[in-house]
């Protein structure tokens, strides 16, 4: 009799579960936790999974072939605490998760009362329940395609079902090890002309643009391709965007994660791995509203802000600071007049449609009119860039506008009569009085300009007379820069006759000392040293690159002071001195925690982006290392020292010199070789800073008892024995996130990489460090060389011992 019972046990056991391999469950049929069912073509797989770092278990979809890359989870909410799960079909249909206890987790509904419903798992990664006998996709009576969570699959309807309301759309994971709802959402706002939007919270970080009947507006690397096909769906059953792979053998995704950054991966079988095949978010101009209202974004202008014709600044103030956000307001609020028109706005992001109108059928020209006669309509454009058909209509503010080379679209704005450029040329009549009044008016600035340099001629400042160069530097400031000149004896009262007790430092330039003015304001006062190799050249270019930006992360110039052979500069007074003395010093290093230093990170990546790419010229640092970033009150980094540096105007980015100036340790192959310098060596020097920050010792002087490498040279060989974690300052062990500062390094190797070309921009780098995008694996740094070092006993208790003191060095090459 135990016998027959063990074989009727057996039986029923092996009937009413789910062999691994199968594709389908049917009604009575359950799947328990180590069990899986496996899609037809062997692309997917179904089962209980724990993700890593966690003892929690989900219902979830993975690659067949990489099982680590989770899809889809059913109980996101609602994880089991032990292996007791069961996932089965009931008889109505209905696909239940519940526990040892029976009490049901998680669960699917449906509208209509099946006959022999069976769940099957499709080949495209689709979890659908169905009919038995109908394998009609559009009988389906429920599938995981309209629930999907932080992946976007080839085959998702994504958009709102109009007939029954159904919103499907992604919700990223809270974290790797947690896949319930996370911070930021993607979905399709059928609001106005519909768009799609990414959220992180409330906030709206990325806007895809209207459809324009080829792609998103806002997404010109939208085009077609070899990998998949795309299309948007706008009728009375529905609105909705979906893509579909070309090729079987192509595998590929979209993932949503936390910090708001929708990315595709493609599957390299060769290599096993996922690589990033591109982001909705380009630069800092997908950045929603970056410029705010009536602003236009253009990531190739520097700033990339820029007010749309017959606008300007509503701060002038902020707009200068590098806040746009403000954005801008008309110059002439008088648009519903006579002589009033439209202005093109070429290749373009159109504005947000949210509060748009839109008219199918309406064609180009009577589109122009209806706006014309509706003083609350603001701008026009068409709906479909193929045809020109269809109108687009806005009537509130014009918000996040980006400028593209190409694959952009253009709107035509409302403007003034006097805002609008002429579209004749003058009559004869009108050209005489002009030419007449222009030369009035030349004839009045030449007699201006003659005596403003009679005047000119009188020195402005108290003291001994001062040299044409050094006339030419107080004028350049004065006027054109619009910085304060400080007399000698201001800065003498306010530095107590520049006393020994107020030196708060010194370097190539010369000391540095605290002084407090007559308002009370504290200040840092830089004092031409008459030995210092860097003289007149440096002390103006530092005053003409830095005096008019403003950054958060820049130091701020407050003015100069030019009297006999006395050069000194005046900025705001960092509490907290230089980055130098707290990482590199054992005992204050201990103050400066993880999460501070990568507080530090970022602010000069900020910093340094916004000299690159944002500020009114493109400037390249060239002397970039820990001494030169100040600390304020509060811990926040500031990029200072701008003496070396060099300003481009429009799209350069990179030059060359015969000499060659910047720190030891911290300069790029080319530039310390070649003189070749760039926006690359800048971020290259920015890589060791990012080594030195996380190591705490300096790059050049390293020592380490297993071999003879610099700091970029140990970190390198710790990546390669996947061993990173060894680079990470001792002070750091109890407060630092590990994964975090693995990442770190990894950028900071990317930074530091031999070729120029194969390191990022600062964009780039900026991204990296705040999103979980993949991080491409880095190459060798430069200087990856061992070195011959004169102490050849050197062991890990010598290593201060063997740190190089730096200092800014000038080489001239012969070339």
């Amino acid at each position: 009799m135990k016998g027959i019972a063990r074989l009727f046990f057996f039986f029923f056991f092996f009937f009413f579960t789910v062999s691994n391999g199968a594709d389908i469950v049917a009604v009575n049929q359950t799947i328990s936790d180590g069990e899986t069912i496996v899609s037809a073509g062997n692309n997917f797989e179904l089962g209980f999974f724990s993700p890593k770092s966690s003892s929690l278990r989900y219902v979830g979809i993975w690659y067949k072939f990489s099982n680590e890359t989770v899809v889809w989870v059913a109980n996101r909410e609602a994880p089991l605490n032990d292996t007791s799960g069961v996932l089965q079909v009931t008889s109505k249909g209905i696909l239940v998760l519940h526990n040892s206890t029976n009490v049901v987790l998680w669960s699917t509904n449906t509208s209509r009362q099946p006959q022999n419903p069976v769940a099957q798992l499709l080949n495209s990664g689709n979890l659908v329940v169905r009919e038995a006998s109908d394998t009609n996709e559009d009988h389906y009576l429920w599938e995981s395609f309209d629930y999907p969570g932080n992946v976007f699959l080839p085959g998702i309807n994504f958009g709102r079902n109009l007939v029954t309301g159904l919103d499907t759309y992604l919700v990223s994971w809270k974290s790797s090890n947690d896949p319930s709802l996370g911070d930021s959402t993607t979905r399709l706002d059928p609001g106005g002309y519909p768009q799609i939007y990414i959220r992180v919270g409330e906030n709206i970080v990325f806007r895809s643009g209207p459809w324009n009947g080829v792609r998103f507006s806002g997404m010109p690397n939208l085009k077609p391709n070899p990998i998949y096909t795309y299309g948007f769906v706008y009728n009375e059953k529905e609105i909705c965007y979906r893509y579909d792979l070309t090729d079987s053998s192509v595998v590929s995704h979209m993932l949503l994660t936390n910090e708001g950054i929708l990315q595709r991966f493609t599957w390299t079988n060769t290599t096993r791995t996922w690589n990033l095949y591109l982001t909705a978010q380009m630069d800092n101009c997908d950045r929603y509203a970056v410029c705010g209202a009536y602003g236009s974004c253009n990531i190739n202008n520097s700033p990339p802000c820029a007010c749309l014709k017959g606008f300007q600044p509503k701060s002038p103030q902020e707009w200068e600071s590098g806040e746009w956000s403000g954005g801008c307001v008309r110059k002439n609020e008088s648009i519903c007049r006579a002589g009033e028109g439209f202005q093109k706005v070429p290749s373009v992001k159109l504005p947000d449609t949210r509060t748009s109108s839109f008219n199918w059928t309406m064609d180009f020209v009577e589109c122009r009119r209806v706006c014309l006669m509706n003083c609350s309509c603001t701008a026009y454009s068409t709906l479909n860039i193929t045809g020109g058909s269809g109108c687009l209509l806005w009537f509130e503010e014009l918000l996040d506008i980006r400028e593209y080379t190409v694959n952009g679209q253009d709107f035509y704005i409302r403007l003034s009569a006097s805002d609008l450029e002429p579209t004749s040329r003058p009559k004869r009549k009108t050209r005489v009085w002009i030419i007449a009044i222009c030369s009035l008016v030349a004839g009045v600035t030449i007699l201006g300009v003659g005596l403003l340099f009679l005047m000119r001629r009188k020195p402005k400042t108290v003291g001994k007379m001062v040299s044409m160069r050094e006339r030419d530097i107080i004028d350049s400031t004065d006027k054109d820069l619009e910085l304060p000149v400080f007399d000698f004896a201001t800065i003498a009262i306010a530095t107590g006759n520049f006393s020994d007790d107020n030196k708060l430092g010194e370097g190539g330039y010369g000391p540095v000392y605290k002084g407090t003015l007559k308002d009370g304001k504290e200040v840092a006062v830089k004092r031409l040293s008459k030995t210092s190799t860097q003289g007149l050249d440096e002390f103006k270019n530092e005053v003409i690159c830095i005096a008019k930006l403003q950054h958060r992360n820049l130091v701020k110039l407050l003015g100069c002071c030019i009297e006999s052979e006395e050069k000194m500069l005046v900025y705001e007074y960092m509490p907290n001195g230089s980055l130098d003395t707290f990482i590199f010093d054992k005992n204050q290093s201990k103050l400066l925690e993880w999460s501070m230093r990568h507080h530090v990170i970022n602010g000069i990546g900020r910093g340094l982006l916004y000299l690159h790419q944002d500020s009114r010229l493109r400037i390249i640092h060239r002397d970039l290392k820990a001494s030169n970033i100040l600390l304020d009150f509060e811990m926040n980094p500031k990029i200072s020292d701008f003496g070396m540096a060099r300003s481009f105007g429009g799209n350069e980015i990179q030059g060359n010199t015969k000499r060659v100036v910047g720190t030891y340790g911290y300069m790029a192959p080319e530039y310390a070789i070649d003189g070749l310098f760039s926006i690359k060596s800048d971020v290259f020097s920015f890589g060791v800073l990012v080594l030195e920050i996380v190591n705490g010792k300096r790059n050049r002087g390293f020592c380490h008892p297993d071999h003879k490498h610099n700091l970029l040279g140990h970190a390198w060989r710790l990546y390669k024995e996947q061993k990173s974690f060894e680079l990470i300052d001792e002070s750091l062990n109890n407060t630092c996130d590990l994964s975090e500062v693995m990442r770190v390094i990894q950028v900071g190797l990317l930074c530091v990489q031999q070729a120029p070309e194969d390191r990022p921009t600062m964009s780039t780098v900026v991204l990296m460090l705040t999103s979980n995008i993949t991080l491409p694996e880095p190459k060798e740094p430069g200087f990856f060389t061992e070195r011959k070092l004169f102490d050849q006993e050197s062991s890990s208790s010598k290593v201060d011992s063997c740190s190089a003191n730096e200092i800014t060095i000038t080489l001239l090459t012969a070339r």
